[in-house]
């Protein structure tokens, strides 16, 4: 077997234990948590065996050795303390954690465009670890990149005469002196829905206008993408956003591929957060069950919502 197969199969096998190990904290998450509480990886099952081998081994010699010397031998809450090191009970594995390794691992180092294979891969994971069915393609339609950078955006008027006072505590980012892609939420203010509200708080910008066909399948494209859910995961700490496309952009000088309201920058990254890589894919959702907002999959509550800080 040459190298490049090597390192193929070696990287097939990885992912193969990644999806595997998500698989099975999802069908059995009761024997997953006793697991945790034992402070037992599954993906590192004869690592833990080996230690406890180990451990037993040490103990026996240590109590089956000749008196000799025998005040010198650790007491027995000792060798109880010495076991338990091997093995950190306080050790728990978050999904979250699972996401970043998986991200680590399947991603490119460069944002690019993605194969369609690399997509599936990661439409897989995604799945597995945070219960959202996240789709590079839906329905026919794909964006041009699915793994770019994202920008801060300003807060979008909701109907003539919003200001940006009546967007609650996100007030630095400003709001855009002129109107989304698809214009006004709402066409007066008596008009605004709650999920309107959520709309406009939790949106995403894509660049549609750079679509190769956007121009010869109008209007369709263009109703098709108003307020499509999209799933937006920051590859470098795994928060995940739902949020509903609501602008156009940005351009493509700026070096950025994608946008999002200050909400969606805030819970992705914290406050300074202005720009960095993620992954957007389409939410698959046509009964309207998946709400708006933050992605919160971890089985305990992270400070601050995040992993890692930027």
């Amino acid at each position: 077997m040459n190298t490049t197969a090597q390192s193929n199969f070696r990287d097939l096998l990885k992912l193969k234990s990644i999806e595997a190990r998500l698989a099975f904290e999802k069908k059995y998450p009761k024997a997953h948590q006793f697991l945790l509480e034992k402070g037992i990886e599954i993906g590192k099952l004869r690592e833990h065996s080996a230690k406890l081998i180990s451990a037993g081994a040490l103990t026996g010699t240590l109590l089956l050795s000749p008196p000799t010397g025998a005040s010198q031998l650790p007491s027995p809450s000792e060798i109880s303390k010495s076991i338990d090191g091997i093995i950190d009970r306080n050790e728990k594995k978050l999904p979250q954690k699972d996401l970043i390794d998986a991200f680590n691992f399947m991603l490119p180092k460069e944002v690019r465009p993605l194969s369609r294979d690399e997509e599936k891969k990661l439409e897989q994971v995604i799945k597995d670890t945070t219960d959202i069915p996240a789709k590079a393609s839906l329905e026919g339609e794909h964006l041009n990149t699915t793994y770019g950078y994202i920008g801060a955006e300003q807060h979008l008027k909701r109907y003539p005469g919003d200001i940006l006072e009546n967007h609650g505590p996100y007030y630095k980012e400003g709001i855009a002196p002129g109107l989304g892609a698809w214009g006004y939420f709402a066409k007066s203010k008596d008009k605004l829905t709650l999920d309107l509200v959520e709309t406009e708080k939790w949106y995403a910008v894509v660049q549609t206008l750079y679509l190769p066909d956007w121009n010869s399948r109008q209007p369709y494209l263009h109703n098709w993408y108003k307020h499509r859910k999209v799933m937006v995961v920051n590859t470098k700490n795994g928060n995940a956003v739902v949020a509903a496309i609501a602008d156009a952009g940005p351009a493509a000088f700026t070096g950025k591929h994608f946008g999002g309201s200050p909400e969606v920058m805030e819970y992705l990254g914290g406050s300074r957060y202005k720009k960095g890589a993620v992954l957007l894919f389409f939410v698959d959702d046509p009964e309207n069950k998946i709400k708006l907002g933050p992605v919160k999959y971890n089985d305990v509550e992270l400070p601050e919502g995040s992993l890692i800080q930027i």
